[in-house]
C-alpha cells in the first residue's frame, strides 16, 4: 500500500495507481504502525471520514509523530518520511516496541459519568486527555506537573454569539479519601467568546491563573475536573476578597448559585497521581 493515499499495482503489464476509497484508507489507518497510540484500533462504520476516524489518536511513542484531527493532506509528510526511511534501510520512524508505546486507560463507572458534552482537553504530545488516566511513560504525569502550561480547550458545540465560564478544580484535595478541602481552584476564566471555544484558543478574563495539576505524594489519584458553563448575558463575575486570598477549600457550588451559571453544558476529567508513585 502506498502511504499517500493509493495502491500500486499491475494491470495488463503496466505499474498502475489505484486511489483508495475513505473506507478502505481508514481501515488501513487502524492497523498501520503510523497510529501508534489509538485508544481503539477500529474501522470506519457508514459515511465515516477519515479524520473522524483517527480522532481517537491519543499518547504517542518519542519516536511517533501525531496524526492531526483536522484535514487528510497533512499526512503526506508522514508518509513520505515511512516511505524515504524503507528506501534508504535506515529504521522505520515508528517501532513496532511495546516498550516505547503509551497505551491510554479510559475511565469507567462513575469516573467516566462525569465526562459529557464532547469537551476536549488537549495537552503537548498527549493530546485529549478528557476522561483517561494520564500514563507514567515518557514522564508524562512529570511534564504535565512541572513543564506544561495550560491545555487548549475545544467545545465544538460551543455558540459563536455566547461568552463561557470554564473551571478546572480539584475535588480530592489532600486526597480522594479525605477531601477535607475541595474544591482546589486550578483555573478559572469566564467571557470566553463561543468562537474561541469551537478552536481550543481559551481567551477571556482570566480570574484564576492556571495552576499545573500537582497531586501530593503518596495521596493516590486525584480528578482533574473541567466544567463549561454558558455565561448568563450582562453578568459581571468576580471573585470575593476572600476567594483570591486562597485557592482551596472552594465552595465552587456557592459560586456557581451566585451567578446564575446553572448546570454545565459539558465537563470531563483526568486522572493522575504524584510522578513517583
Amino acid at each position: 500500500m502506498d502511504l499517500d493515499g493509493g495502491r500500486d499495482g499491475w494491470e495488463g503489464g503496466r505499474n498502475v495507481f489505484k486511489p483508495l476509497g475513505p473506507s478502505e484508507f481508514c481501515k488501513s489507518l487502524a492497523v498501520s504502525p503510523m497510529v501508534c497510540g489509538r485508544k481503539h484500533s477500529r474501522r470506519c462504520q457508514p459515511g465515516e471520514t477519515i479524520s473522524t476516524a483517527t480522532s481517537e489518536l491519543q499518547a504517542l511513542p518519542q519516536s511517533c509523530s501525531p496524526i492531526p484531527r483536522t484535514w487528510l493532506g497533512r499526512m503526506r509528510p508522514l508518509g513520505a518520511l515511512f516511505l524515504a526511511a524503507l528506501l534508504t534501510g535506515a529504521a522505520a520512524p515508528w517501532p513496532d516496541e511495546p516498550s516505547r508505546t503509551c497505551f491510554f486507560q479510559m475511565l469507567s463507572g462513575g469516573d467516566s459519568f462525569f465526562c459529557r458534552g464532547d469537551l476536549e482537553v488537549i495537552y503537548p504530545e498527549l493530546g485529549d486527555v478528557g476522561c483517561s488516566y494520564i500514563p507514567k511513560c515518557h514522564q508524562y504525569r512529570e511534564r504535565i506537573s512541572r513543564e506544561w502550561g495550560s491545555p487548549r480547550v475545544r467545545y465544538p458545540q460551543a455558540d459563536k454569539n455566547k461568552k463561557y465560564v470554564l473551571m478546572l478544580v480539584d475535588p480530592d484535595v489532600p486526597s480522594r479519601a479525605n477531601p477535607r478541602s475541595r474544591f482546589w481552584r486550578h483555573w478559572l476564566v469566564t467571557d470566553i467568546p463561543g468562537a474561541n471555544l469551537r478552536t481550543g484558543d481559551v481567551k477571556g478574563h482570566v480570574l484564576t491563573d492556571y495552576v499545573r495539576p500537582t497531586p501530593p505524594p503518596r495521596s493516590g489519584y486525584h480528578r482533574y475536573q473541567l466544567l463549561l458553563h454558558e455565561q448568563p448575558e450582562h453578568e459581571a463575575i468576580t471573585l470575593s476578597p476572600e476567594e483570591r486570598v486562597s485557592l482551596g477549600s472552594w465552595a465552587m457550588e456557592s459560586f456557581v448559585k451566585q451567578f446564575r451559571l446553572g448546570s454545565p453544558v459539558a465537563s470531563t476529567q483526568f486522572l493522575t497521581k504524584y510522578h513517583q508513585d
